[in-house]
């Protein structure tokens, strides 16, 4: 998938078939609508196309008017939701800064700038709740009156159900939120995870545990240190998890996704969002410096417990440990389970 910053590019595609949102979570409805782009896009002999925004538009609304209760959780990075474009077959995805220009942009501008000029659209998919333009003039009918003259077709997907109840990004915000990652996990059509590039910390992790009775290896509990880069993810707490790209089979292990209250909030990260994963056994190939650079996936499949702030770092230490034996009981359990779900699919 080309993935570009502006449609201002000679790579970006002259002709295509588009759709426009946020995304964030890329759920299963997402993908409906873009397993549809894509086959659109195949008989018109164009490239299928997402137009996406970066911030979210209500990101940038919670900061002009100093309202951050207006502002979204957010359920991905955008390296995560580009990354699940891409999974989904798109061919080209467009970053659009969401900025002053943008907002006061003219719904009718907006078509002529963006959807016909910039983007070169043939077609043009949207959801049934779609809106654009300044002051969210712009609907579904002014694109339908539109596309003749702008040479594109419109058409509408309604909303995505499973099992009688509409999948949306809201939903699985409030999945996540609930710490109901099998929910989430439902909605999203895949575990839900956060990945990127395993970066510098306190290394605060190698000095707890050393002498713990269970829990931590020889340095402690190291951990894998991922930034979420949005001040207000979706979920937070303390996970079993998965880690994908350090070995070749994935990695059970224990995840904290939060700003970690127990620490001082001026400390080398700087008081962000962070997700901390300590592997439950840690390879010993990859040395002790062996994670840094790398990226990794990090699915959160169970949630523990909400973060908790300890008084001393003998206690963070001590509960560190009860999270590493929660988890590996968590696998464990997970494991016989999947050893008997097999047995009776043999049967």
């Amino acid at each position: 998938m080309k993935i570009f910053r502006g449609f201002h590019h000679p790579q970006v595609a002259s002709a295509c078939a588009l759709t426009i949102g946020n995304f964030d979570g890329v759920h299963r409805g997402h993908q409906a609508m873009l397993a549809l782009l894509n086959n659109e896009a195949q008989h018109r002999g164009v490239a299928s196309c997402v137009l996406t925004f970066e911030p979210h538009p209500r990101d940038y609304f919670a900061r002009v008017h100093h309202k951050p209760d207006i502002a979204p959780a957010r359920i991905g990075t955008l390296r995560d939701k580009l990354a699940e474009l891409a999974r989904c077959g798109v061919q080209q995805a467009v970053v659009l800064p969401f900025n002053d220009k943008l907002a006061s942009l003219p719904a009718q501008a907006f078509i002529d700038e963006v959807v016909v000029r910039g983007l070169g659209a043939r077609y043009l998919l949207v959801g049934d709740d779609f809106r654009f333009g300044s002051q969210r003039a712009g609907d579904y009918a002014m694109l339908d009156a539109a596309g003749p003259a702008g040479g594109f077709e419109v058409a509408r997907m309604m909303s995505y159900e499973v099992h009688g109840l509409r999948v949306s990004s809201t939903a699985v915000r409030a999945a996540l939120a609930a710490g109901d990652m099998a929910e989430a996990a439902r909605l999203l059509g895949r575990p839900y995870a956060i990945s990127g590039h395993v970066v510098h910390g306190r290394k605060l992790g190698r000095q707890l545990g050393r002498s713990a009775a269970s829990g931590a290896d020889q340095d402690g509990f190291r951990t894998l240190n991922l930034r979420f880069a949005h001040w207000k993810p979706a979920a937070s707490g303390i996970f079993a998890v998965l880690v994908h790209g350090l070995h070749d089979a994935p990695l059970p292990g224990v995840a904290n996704l939060g700003v970690r209250p127990s620490l001082d909030p001026r400390d080398a990260n700087g008081g962000r969002v962070l997700l901390e994963t300590h592997c439950l056994d840690w390879p010993t190939h990859l040395g002790a410096e062996g994670g840094y650079g790398k990226i990794v996936r990090v699915e959160l499949l169970h949630k523990l417990h909400d973060e908790l702030k300890y008084d001393s770092l003998d206690t963070l230490t001590a509960g560190i440990a009860r999270d590493c034996e929660d988890a590996r009981a968590f696998f464990a359990t997970a494991h016989a389970e999947t050893r008997r779900q097999t047995t009776r699919d043999r049967i």
